[in-house]
């Protein structure tokens, strides 16, 4: 091996140790920046809470500490009971989208690609819509609209993959084609049950659903679920993100390095649709952030899906946190859809992509 060889190696060697250490550097600080983002959002509202007494409450609901008690039974309840499981919520489906869009991008090898273009959110606002106006799923109870919700995602992915396998093999461009169709057909169908409904508080009620919220938070049994699909999702997308980069540069490369495409697809399919499944049902339609974060968490880590997915997950909760934040106090009392939020903050974004596509010529 020659001199230059060697040199080359290290070189190499040093860069990854490099990209390593960036990559858990920013990891580190996303963290940090998550938990003191919790504690502020959590005490910011029509009540404010300071932040020390926000923490010392949550530290004694979940270590018994501290001792004594320094706060009002009022603030307890805000803090523990109201405001917590919205952050915690705001945390899981920010996570949950962000994830989710790397993914799908990586999927059907698509910038653009989000739940939104395959047709399952369009699939869960019908089922939402469904159970609203009409009563839907009322055998599930107080879970009657996130299960109708749920179950309208799946079905939405269930036909955009039966539609684009229809043709043979599952490629990126079909599953494209047949997200846009059934997205539509589905957008299509919503409207449609509002129209025959003819309940103007029932139409009001849909249209906030459409656009996304957190108010619905509890500590209940969804949370949970939710919760325990983001860390498999995670763990899972995180495991196989050397899978994801092969699939990202192209289907011949995949084969020949032996990864099937066609079934690859089919996994992260259902995985992608049971994520934003139970997302969707617990918060609504919330737009954009599936968008941009992934294309936010590749500027700071680079390409590789085993840095970027850890990255836009965190990435993901810290945005999606404080755009209920703006949600709950722009006009307080009265309390802004979340999608509005996060569509005025992703459009521009969107148009910055767009700029830097055509200056690339891409």
């Amino acid at each position: 091996m020659t001199v230059t060889a060697l040199a080359t190696g290290e070189q190499d060697l040093l860069g990854i140790a490099a990209q390593r250490r960036r990559t858990g550097l920013w990891l580190l600080a996303l963290t940090a920046g998550l938990l003191v983002t919790g504690v502020v959002a959590v005490g910011s509202g029509a009540v404010g809470i300071p932040p020390p007494t926000v923490a010392r409450i949550i530290g004694h609901h979940l270590v018994g500490l501290p001792g004594e008690v320094t706060w009002t039974p009022p603030q307890e309840a805000i803090v523990w009971q109201v405001r917590l499981p919205r952050v915690l919520l705001g945390m899981l489906v920010g996570a949950g989208l962000a994830v989710c869009g790397v993914a799908l991008q990586a999927m059907v090898r698509n910038v653009l690609a989000d739940p939104y273009l395959l047709g399952i959110n369009s699939g869960a606002s019908s089922g939402a819509a469904a159970a609203i106006l009409f009563g839907a799923g009322a055998g599930f109870g107080q879970y009657a609209l996130s299960t109708s919700a749920f179950l309208g995602a799946l079905a939405a992915s269930l036909l955009v993959f039966l539609i684009a396998r229809s043709g043979g093999r599952v490629t990126s461009i079909r599953l494209l084609l047949s997200g846009v169709a059934v997205g539509y057909a589905l957008y299509a169908t919503t409207s449609f049950l509002i129209f025959a409904s003819g309940s103007a508080e029932g139409a009001r009620s849909v249209m906030f659903w459409l656009l996304g919220s957190l108010g619905l938070a509890r500590w209940n049994a969804l949370l949970a679920v939710a919760a325990i699909v983001l860390i498999g999702t995670i763990g899972y997308l995180t495991v196989v993100g050397r899978r994801l980069d092969v699939l990202a540069i192209g289907e011949e490369t995949a084969q020949t390095l032996g990864v099937s495409p066609d079934r690859f697809r089919l996994r992260l399919l259902v995985l992608v649709s049971l994520s934003v499944g139970v997302l969707v049902s617990a918060a609504g339609s919330i737009g954009f952030v599936g968008l941009v974060v992934p294309h936010l968490a590749r500027r700071i880590v680079g390409a590789p899906h085993v840095r970027v997915v850890p990255v836009a997950a965190l990435l993901g909760a810290i945005l999606l946190v404080w755009a209920d934040v703006l949600a709950r106090m722009l006009l307080a009392p009265q309390e802004i859809p979340i999608g509005i939020i996060t569509a005025l903050l992703g459009a521009p974004f969107l148009l910055v992509l767009i700029r830097r596509l055509h200056a690339t010529g891409a």
